[in-house]
């Protein structure tokens, strides 16, 4: 072997070395006997150095894997005798292989299995076991080799070929029929050799009996001697987890319900007397997380049971089953309270499934009800926020706790389906309580009251968030805690959590202040204030600014007597920061977008008269337009690029800004009727020179041709005039994504103003088209991936806009560019039908064409166009269904055919039966088609149901491709 070239398998090989190292490892992978000096190197045992062992069985699996049956007979013994002389080998070593190796070595034994178990090795673990026998380094060993073949039979992890599925079921019934009592055996002589000498070994063990349970005979595990043997392992403590998780297993299996329900009340009143079932005896939470998991799986099981009986009509076992369950679930309550979350998590799927029962049963026995309301307390507790949360710098124990809380709130909502009176009583109790004393509360309880009133809206069921009408004694608990909420003046409790809960809470019972509208002022406040948009934490502040927006566009009717100081206290939130100005503002510019609508929506819709709307906009948004001009003017003059990057920043936020305030208009209250036109057509003219700035053109094109986008809906044909010279500047130094951005613009404009833009759109087809195919025309890096995209991207755009004119009554944009250039876009539509392997693009290109033929394709069309129609139109129908690319088995090609199919339908409509006869008589037999399918295809066309003709298109292409 190279050994210049294993000095890089060391991890701490400098990067040259490690790259021969990668390149000989590629070069022995192809190499036909390479595989064989790796196989003696281990046999032999040639090498100390770890890594190079290591790489042997990588060169060994990758045999095994990908070429083993180009090896001959002699090969393929040499390769099972090197690893049964390896495995002998082990037994010898004074010191184990690393683990690395070990699972590697293993990994290779189980590739070899399913290859070789069938055919060539029925002994595979006759011979092993006649190996390792009971030395504690063999049975390591062939307890790896167990999981690694359980891992390739039965993972559902690792996807598998039909054809592999099928060998690994044939594999494991003939291992059931063959071996597997043998293998069970064996691991019960592991066991029982080495329970007290050796628990790595006897955990390895239980991991292989639990991996294996699922798919071999459950009898030969849930037995006397076994069951006894893993209890045993409960009452050991460095095995009782995996014994655990073993026992679940076992659980877990599916089964008889008669049978499962016996054993696991077998199991359970063992558990039970050995004392298992005294969870406040045990300190260690490792084991009662494990030890929680296998309550939740009998509980499961035991519920699954249940249902199939009630299913089965078996009533009298049913009633049994229940009574089991019921049994344990003191247990269950005592393992959900408590204080560790992990414990508390994994019985919570157990919970929720009796919660199920419950709600399936007609009447609740005492003792059921105070169940749920212990479910209920418990859940209450552990919803509860710990001393160590950190809000400030929330990390992985904080995500887990919020996952954590999901399924608690899960919980909550299975609860209110099953007695939805006691949790709106329970909640209650604890919201009074805890309010009533708020000033002397621990923020984690006062938090907690508060997330319950908010998790009550999604709990208890409601149309439209109508909690405040209908069912009165609820509609009357509901106001009466959300009255407490903000007159209580626990918004001043200093956390931000009780904080941020209370404006959420506010927001989710909008509807509360349509009821009692006299609490709007208070609740503005604490938006307004210290504790809302200028507390000092900037979660807050955030999260408070998308509130207050939802806050006020929810309740726009009772705004209106405040409109005038609210749009006062936020004048300074509005302020556009400059980079250079230093000072922190106190929102992002993300939150100040939501404050700009928010100040829209006040003002438009205000009871003002349209006069007075439109001096309040135009306060709103002239400081915008002065600073960007000023804005503007700096960037022309910067140098440093960082500099100009803040500033175009900045200057981007201003346009959006501005945008954003028009999203408070609608069709009942236009820009018009608010008389706000005059004030946005300032700020088109303030922001459209911009895109003649030669620096940042990205981003200040990207900003104006949103706010463009906005203008063409809230001003509709006011915007008119801007639109040719932005198009001009927008159109300069184009690259592929500018123009990409560009044309939705032109289509908006097209689709909407349609015969009032036609002269624009007739003047800048062409420089537009120029500027596409300028692009699509450079050349690329041949592998270049990004480009080839982006072109494909582009090449869509630009069939989108032929589609926009053409199906917007707007062909004579068209057919006034003259007869070269009207050619000339034809032919790129023919082209982009049949050339380009893009379904989406494909399907355009056929629309387009069905479109030119229904306008153009009559007796009284444009000089010249039949001709294109039989010459190019006819025949890209039949050369894009043809083309290899072309995979009729995808959803898009299917659409794109579909189209195709319509082009076809329509040239007949137009030209009748001169479009049959050149068919019949020229164009398919042209392409070689038997006369009697020529017949058939005619006919198919011809028929009035043009769904009948789809569907015979398809058909005749899928018999015409190989």
């Amino acid at each position: 072997m190279d050994e210049q070239a294993l000095l890089g398998l060391n991890p701490n090989a400098d990067s040259d070395f490690r790259q021969r190292a990668l390149a000989y490892f590629e070069q022995l992978k192809i190499s036909p006997d390479a595989w064989q000096v790796c196989a003696e190197a281990l046999a032999q045992r040639t090498y100390s150095d770890d890594h190079v062992k290591f790489f042997c069985f990588q060169v060994l699996e990758h045999q095994v894997k990908y070429k083993y049956s180009e090896l001959t007979t002699v090969q393929q013994q040499l390769i099972r005798e090197t690893l049964i002389s390896w495995l002998q080998a082990q037994m010898l070593n004074p010191q184990p292989e690393k683990t690395f190796i070990r699972n590697k070595a293993a990994q290779v034994f189980a590739l070899l299995f399913v290859t070789e178990y069938l055919t060539k090795w029925p002994k595979f673990f006759f011979d092993i076991l006649s190996v390792v026998d009971l030395n504690p380094r063999g049975v390591d060993l062939y307890l790896r080799i167990l999981m690694a073949i359980d891992s390739e039979l039965v993972d559902r992890d690792v996807v598998h070929t039909s054809e592999e599925a099928r060998r690994n079921t044939l594999i494991k019934d003939t291992m059931r029929e063959q071996c597997i009592p043998n293998l069970v055996e064996s691991w019960y002589q592991i066991l029982q050799n080495y329970q007290y000498t050796n628990s790595e070994v006897t955990c390895q063990c239980l991991e292989v009996v639990g991996a294996y349970v699922s798919w071999i005979d459950l009898s030969l595990i849930a037995n006397d001697r076994f069951i006894n043997m893993l209890l045993g392992h409960m009452s050991i403590e460095v095995l009782r987890e995996e014994a655990c998780d073993c026992l679940f297993e076992v659980v877990n299996k599916g089964m008889d319900p008669v049978d499962k329900m016996k054993l696991v009340e077998s199991l359970c009143q063992v558990l039970q007397s050995a004392g298992f079932f005294s969870i406040d005896q045990e300190e260690d939470v490792d084991f009662l997380a494990r030890f929680s998991k296998l309550v939740n799986g009998m509980g499961q099981s035991l519920i699954v049971s249940w249902s199939k009986l009630i299913k089965n009509g078996d009533i009298k076992n049913a009633q049994e089953a229940l009574q089991a369950i019921e049994t344990k679930v003191a247990l269950m309550l005592q393992l959900l309270i408590h204080e560790d979350d992990d414990i508390s998590s994994n019985i919570i799927g157990f919970c929720y499934d009796y919660l199920h029962i419950l709600k399936q049963l007609t009447v609740l026995s005492d003792q059921q009800k105070a169940n749920v309301e212990a479910i209920m307390l418990a859940v209450m507790k552990k919803l509860t926020y710990d001393e160590e949360y950190n809000f400030e710098n929330e990390g992985e124990d904080e995500a887990m706790f919020v996952e954590y809380r999901k399924q608690l709130k899960l919980l909550l909502d299975r609860l209110a389906q099953v007695s939805p009176e006691l949790l709106l009583a329970s909640v209650r109790r604890v919201f009074t309580s805890t309010l009533q004393n708020w000033q002397t509360t621990r923020f984690m309880e006062v938090e907690v009251a508060i997330r319950l009133l908010y998790m009550l809206a999604e709990a208890l069921p409601v149309s439209h968030g109508a909690h405040f009408s209908g069912d009165v004694s609820k509609a009357s608990a509901l106001q009466d805690m959300m009255r407490t909420l903000v007159t209580s003046g626990v918004s001043s409790y200093q956390h931000t959590s009780v904080t941020l809960e209370f404006f959420e809470t506010v927001v989710r019972y909008e509807k509360f202040f349509t009821v009692e509208p006299q609490h709007i002022p208070c609740v503005l406040m604490a938006f307004l204030d210290h504790r809302g948009l200028r507390h000092s934490s900037a979660k807050v502040r955030s999260r408070t600014a998308y509130l207050f927006s939802r806050f006020v566009k929810s309740l726009n009717k009772q705004m209106n007597p405040f409109i005038e100081d609210i749009l006062n206290r936020i004048q300074d939130l509005l302020e556009l920061s400059p980079p250079e100005n230093g000072h922190q503002s106190l929102l992002s510019s993300d939150d100040q977008l939501f404050i700009y609508e928010t100040a829209g929506v006040l003002i438009v819709n205000s009871e003002y008269p349209a006069e007075r709307k439109q001096a309040l906009m135009r306060n709103l948004l002239t400081p915008l337009m002065e600073k960007f001009k000023i804005l503007l003017e700096k960037l022309m003059l910067a140098q440093d690029e960082e500099r100009q990057a803040s500033l175009a920043d900045c200057l981007n936020h201003a346009v959006g800004f501005a945008s954003r305030t028009s999203k408070a208009f609608s069709n009942k209250q236009t820009v018009k009727q608010c008389g706000c036109s005059e004030v946005y057509l300032d700020c088109l003219q303030t922001f459209l020179p911009a895109l003649s700035c030669p620096l940042q053109k990205d981003i200040l094109r990207s900003g104006v041709r949103t706010f463009l986008h906005r203008m063409i809906i809230c001003l509709e044909e006011e915007v008119l005039p801007f639109i040719p010279s932005a198009s001009e500047h927008m159109l300069k130094d184009c690259e592929a994504k500018d123009l990409q951005e560009f044309i939705p613009l032109i289509n908006q404009i097209t689709a909407k103003f349609k015969i009032q833009v036609s002269p624009f759109l007739q003047q800048m087809f062409m420089p537009l088209l120029h500027a596409i195919f300028e692009v699509l025309l450079r050349p690329a890096e041949e592998n270049d991936q990004s480009a080839a995209l982006e072109k494909q991207m582009l090449r869509r755009s630009y069939f989108a806009f032929l589609q926009t004119v053409t199906g917007s009554g707007m062909s004579e944009v068209i057919a006034n560019q003259g007869a070269e250039n009207v050619e000339r876009v034809l032919v790129t539509v023919i082209q982009g039908a049949v050339e380009y392997p893009d379904p989406i693009a494909q399907k355009t290109c056929f629309i387009i064409l069905s479109k030119l033929v229904e306008l153009w394709g009559g007796k009284d069309g444009p000089v010249g166009f039949a001709d294109f129609v039989y010459k190019h139109i006819v025949p890209a129908c039949f050369l894009a269904p043809l083309k290899q690319t072309f995979d009729l088995a995808d959803a898009q090609t299917v659409l794109a055919l579909s189209e195709c199919a319509v082009t076809l339908k329509t040239i007949h409509l137009k030209r009748g039966p001169e479009c049959v006869q050149y068919l019949q008589q020229e164009y398919l037999p042209s392409l070689q088609v038997a006369p009697e399918i020529i017949q058939e295809f005619c006919q198919a066309l011809q028929q009035p149901d043009a769904k009948v003709f789809k569907n015979y298109l398809k058909v005749f292409f899928q018999r015409a491709k190989p």
